[in-house]
């Protein structure tokens, strides 16, 4: 195990959810820390639709016949675009309207809902350090399962899926143009975009290694605690009721879990969660407790690590042929892996290929 001083870390909560930074020079945390809250500051600023001086709010008049928007939120636009082709829409950027007739209309902080750690303890949290071998010796799921979770959508999905909103947004170049009955909500590719920005720009300007961990989406960038080839230890958990398994994640790699168990709210009785099926433009069934992907980029990750929830029943196999590593947790504690992703037996072991 490396010693304690290799690493330094801090935390903080910012949209509802945890986030935390670590760097492999403890002097440099509390800079890394501005660095990535000023990153969140701007992507709240050029896309959040819960404020109203937001780029994207105030600008949807012009959006609808086609405007010049700025370089960061073409750039948000442009990974959520490319989140909803990777996944065959099941991650759609158009579901603003639907989260707000569920009642998702203000920060989540703020929403009613069930006694929840929502954002306490975020998957993907950081151990403390590497072992000598970079690697973590095996670890075991949880004896015990979780309930499963009383998850209702409040209504019976329509019998016909609506047409894809995505494929309605036109954007070329820096112009954007957005129907206007269209409501945007980037949500979770904002959030992991700015992960992955937050963990370059660190690198960068601080010279050194850094993980970001924003709600379960984390980037890396620079060299791992051991070394540029080395890896970061990562314990892959949901809540604490569920299996936990830790795993190495190489440098300059990234990974991230959606969750049915956190994010929630209640609504006239019936109990949301956040992941929605673009189909119907209501809560995917929760067939998965959560789904943990290892990809290149958070955005990557995130984009199928949400689209497994979404897909439901077919989400193994559609990964196995996407060569997507992922592990899924169903509603009785059981875990099912994909392509690369170590078996619990085998955690520690690290990605290959």
């Amino acid at each position: 195990m490396a010693p304690d001083d290799a690493t330094a870390r801090r935390s903080w909560q910012v949209w509802g959810l945890s986030a935390s930074v670590v760097v492999t020079d403890p002097g440099q945390a509390d800079a890394a820390a501005r660095l990535a809250q000023g990153m969140l500051d701007a992507v709240d600023l050029a896309c959040s639709r819960f404020r109203a001086d937001s780029e994207l709010a105030v600008r949807r008049g012009d959006l609808v016949h086609g405007a010049a928007v700025s370089p960061l939120l073409a750039t948000l636009m442009v990974s959520a675009l490319a989140a909803a082709r990777w996944t065959g829409g099941a991650v759609d950027p158009t579901l603003g309207g639907d989260l707000i007739s569920l009642g998702y209309d203000a920060d989540f902080a703020s929403l009613p809902g069930p006694a929840r750690n929502d954002g306490a303890r975020p998957a993907g949290l950081l151990a403390a350090g590497p072992s000598s071998t970079g690697l973590w010796s095996a670890g075991r799921p949880q004896a015990h399962a979780p309930q499963p979770s009383a998850l209702l959508s409040g209504a019976p999905q329509p019998h016909e899926p609506r047409a894809p909103g995505w494929t309605r947004i036109a954007l070329d170049g820096r112009c954007l143009t957005v129907p206007a009955d269209v409501t945007v909500d980037l949500g979770a590719t904002a959030k992991a975009v700015a992960a992955d920005m937050a963990a370059a720009r660190i690198a960068v300007e601080l010279g050194c290694g850094v993980l970001v961990n924003l709600g379960g989406d984390i980037a890396t960038a620079g060299p791992a605690p051991d070394g540029p080839d080395g890896h970061w230890q990562v314990l892959v958990q949901d809540t604490p009721g569920d299996p936990a398994q830790q795993v190495s994640l190489p440098a300059g790699r990234a990974l991230a879990t959606s969750s049915t168990s956190k994010r929630r709210w209640q609504q006239a009785g019936a109990l949301r969660h956040h992941i929605l099926d673009p189909r119907f433009g209501l809560p995917a069934d929760a067939v998965w407790r959560s789904a943990s992907v290892a990809a290149p980029t958070a955005l990557e990750a995130n984009a199928y690590s949400t689209a497994a929830i979404v897909k439901g029943h077919v989400a193994a196999a559609w990964l196995r042929d996407s060569s997507v590593s992922a592990r899924l947790v169903d509603q009785g504690g059981r875990v099912l892996t994909t392509a690369g992703w170590p078996a619990p037996e085998l955690a520690g072991a690290g990605f290959h290929g």
